[in-house]
């Protein structure tokens, strides 16, 4: 005798039964025809080979429900009513591709116009599911294609007219740039133009030196790495060329830690 969890079981699967058999028979419209066939939820419209997998699966379910009721087994529909609740309560996630439930009475009367019924299928390749054998219904168009507009008189002519014009000269190539200046040039540049006090004839002046040597002592007790000092150095107003920096910076080092009290 069927319990009353078999019962409410097998009224369910039969109306999944129900419902993909409309699937079924709305696999043959066009898109806009679907949406118009129920009051449908947001969904991503099943393929046919979806449906026909769900249908399949949906009767071996109702074969085996069948068998357990005749055996008088009660915990098979109870166990099926827990396991479909559990996943709708932590399984399930918030996804639009599902088979959403189609019922006679909700039908709109789009499905009976037989023109409607007349898919127009391209010729791509319809894919195999591997697992399943089953082959995914080809694509439908709404409408047939048109013929490409034939050119108006004025395109015609805005086309002549452009293919008359003048092909525009090509652009001149930019001119080279020029080599980067090196610290000898930038250090005779500073001498002839009297701009700075850190260069004679010779290179940077003692003084310059020695002012180089006080800046790395104050920045190194300020926390400053040795790497960073010849950039800051030379940054500063009055001072050698990075490159000179870091040479009077190698050439001192020891002075320069000793000053600093690193030693």
């Amino acid at each position: 005798m069927a319990t009353p969890a078999d019962q409410r079981l097998l009224e369910l699967l039969d109306k999944w039964l129900t419902s993909l058999e409309l699937h079924t028979k709305y696999a043959s419209l066009d898109d806009d025809s679907y949406s118009k066939m129920q009051p449908w939820p947001a969904h991503q419209r099943p393929s046919r080979w979806i449906i026909d997998l769900a249908k399949q699966r949906t009767l071996t379910l109702q074969t085996q429900l069948q068998e357990r009721v005749k055996t008088g087994d009660t915990k098979f529909s109870d166990s099926l009513e827990l396991m479909i609740f559990l996943a709708n309560l932590v399984g399930s996630q918030h996804i639009q591709r599902f088979i959403p439930i189609a019922e006679p009475a909700s039908e709109s009367s789009v499905g009976s116009d037989p023109t409607v019924l007349q898919p127009i299928a391209t010729h791509e390749p319809v894919p195999a599911n591997a697992a399943t054998g089953t082959r995914e219904m080809p694509k439908f168009v709404v409408g047939q294609s048109r013929a490409p507009t034939p050119p108006t008189t004025e395109r015609v002519t805005r086309t002549e007219r452009k293919s008359a014009e003048p092909e525009p000269a090509p652009a001149p190539k930019p001119a080279a740039k020029p080599p980067k200046a090196t610290a000898a040039d930038a250090a005779a540049a500073a001498l002839s133009a009297g701009t700075s006090a850190a260069y004679d004839q010779n290179g940077p002046t003692e003084a310059a030196r020695q002012q180089v040597i006080a800046d790395a002592v104050r920045l190194v007790q300020w926390g400053r790495k040795w790497y960073e000092l010849a950039e800051l150095i030379a940054g500063m107003s009055d001072r050698p060329h990075v490159t000179d920096v870091r040479r009077i910076l190698k050439d001192n080092k020891e002075l320069i830690d000793k000053k600093a009290g690193r030693t």
